[in-house]
């Protein structure tokens, strides 16, 4: 039970620290652990005129690979899907869908470094 609270308060963490480092580079954060019976996405911003669908993969180091590489092509469909069920649920006013990936290494010991690909599917 301790594992799977420390995975949780890693997630969060490591989710503030990719919509932290979105709004800096412009992007504004418009959801948030967005929830339907396919899943969830983690974050949902704009960028100009783009409704970005983020994917946030945290980890303490890369004992069980790089971040991204749990991205993989049935996660990726698995995204597609969810984002065009946000668009549906929210009616929200969308010009256009980009997927993005966010990895976030944070070791307890050293400040995070975070890893940000656009337009990944």
């Amino acid at each position: 039970m301790v594992l799977m609270a420390h995975n949780a308060e890693l997630g969060r963490r490591g989710e503030q620290l990719a919509a932290d480092h979105l709004e800096s580079r412009g992007l504004r954060v418009i959801d948030r652990n967005w929830r339907c019976v396919h899943g969830e996405i983690d974050l949902v911003a704009r960028d100009g005129e783009a409704t970005v669908f983020v994917e946030v993969k945290t980890r303490t180091s890369h004992d069980y690979g790089h971040p991204f590489a749990a991205i993989t092509p049935p996660k990726l469909a698995r995204l597609r899907r969810l984002a065009i069920a946000w668009c549906e649920a929210t009616e929200a006013g969308v010009a256009r869908i980009r997927i993005d990936a966010v990895a976030v290494l944070a070791p307890a010991d050293a400040p995070a470094i975070i890893e940000h690909l656009e337009g990944i599917g």
